[in-house]
């Protein structure tokens, strides 16, 4: 899919798919009663994009709204926690972090058949392909830069000062997501995957030593985040369902993965000629990055590449399963099946060059 196709594809809103239908009226009532400030009538929309927590556009007279609410049907334990989205996103708010305004959480399912919260609608530009292929070259470093130093800058918040000091468990953060991804990679387990099999052997025991601890997103990327109309500055970042306690290495070495993965139209960028783009290289980034967090540097990035797309595999494992199950939200969800074998042969290529 190319990055025009890919804008098309995701972006924008369509109207409200029949399986992921409510009562709009009893929605209206509830924010009536719920969200400071709020005006009817009310109009839904559902965004094109994303395949985990079908989000919606609210549009009333005054303003627009958001709600992200869990999928209907059959889902995994601790998946789709919009719970946790809201309260993380609560925290940062009120820091000036770049993240939408959260207005109110319902965990009664009686209102529209399942939990959701409502937070501001942040208008901006949000792109789809890391090539950036509609900007120039100077626009992409900014780009680049802006990303990883709003990443950075999520990493030096004091956790406990948000009051996040239970939001996750503060240590052996590799450890327990290894052990999680291994269970969602075998609660939606559709075929066995020999590769897999030995990535599961091997990452459990060859885990690095944390030094440190900081609220980590889970899942940052190019689209999950809005960027200024008028500035290659963050507006806000998205999608905080996988945010937690962590090693904030998971994170930026899950970003960085874009430098590895092969150009789909989407995150990608291996194998393209990214100078002649503007775009940072690998090591760049890591400057980047360090320099924002006071780091002399980073450790050997190869077990970290291979974790990080081993976690990709039980991410998009739990995609199938989900279409297994008819619960997964989005149509690209089958395409995206078929780069479960290339990621876990990927994955086992760079756990040889750490060790295996």
């Amino acid at each position: 899919m190319s990055g025009l196709d890919a804008e098309s594809t995701f972006s924008g809103v369509k109207p409200v798919e029949e399986r992921h239908r409510f009562d709009e009226a009893r929605l209206a009532q509830w924010m009536k009663d719920n969200v400071k400030g709020y005006q009817g009538p009310l109009t839904v929309f559902q965004f094109k994009g994303g395949q985990s927590n079908p989000s919606f556009r609210l549009e009333t007279p005054g303003r627009a709204y958001v709600l992200r609410r869990k999928p209907m049907g059959k889902l995994l334990p601790s998946a789709h926690a919009v719970d946790r989205e809201f309260r993380v996103i609560s925290a940062l708010h009120p820091t000036g972090y770049p993240v939408a305004q959260p207005y109110a959480l319902c965990t009664d399912d009686s209102v529209i058949g399942s939990m959701f919260y409502i937070m501001g609608n942040v208008d901006g530009r949000i792109f789809w392909n890391a090539q950036l292929p509609t900007l120039t070259n100077a626009d992409r470093r900014e780009i680049f830069t802006a990303e990883i130093e709003t990443l950075a800058r999520l990493h030096q918040y004091d956790y406990n000062a948000l009051g996040l000091s239970d939001f996750g468990k503060p240590g052996n953060y590799f450890a327990r997501q290894i052990d999680r991804w291994t269970k969602q990679y075998r609660a939606s387990e559709t075929d066995r995957n020999e590769t897999v099999e030995r990535l599961i052997a091997f990452l459990p025991g060859s885990v690095p030593e944390q030094e440190r601890t900081s609220v980590v997103h889970g899942d940052y990327r190019l689209d999950n985040m809005i960027f200024e109309k008028n500035a290659n500055t963050v507006a806000a970042v998205l999608d905080w369902e996988l945010a937690t306690l962590g090693d904030p290495l998971a994170d930026f070495t899950y970003f960085l993965c874009s430098w590895l993965l092969p150009p789909d139209g989407r995150s990608g960028m291996a194998g393209v000629d990214i100078k002649a783009l503007g775009i940072p290289s690998l090591e760049e980034a890591v400057d980047i990055y360090c320099k924002a967090t006071n780091r002399p540097g980073l450790p050997d990035l190869d077990w970290y590449f291979a974790y990080n797309l081993f976690r990709l595999v039980g991410i998009l494992q739990g995609i199938a399963g989900r279409v297994r199950d008819g619960t997964a939200a989005s149509e690209q969800a089958k395409e995206t099946i078929k780069r479960i074998g290339p990621l876990a042969e990927a994955s086992w290529k760079y756990a040889r060059k750490a060790g295996a």
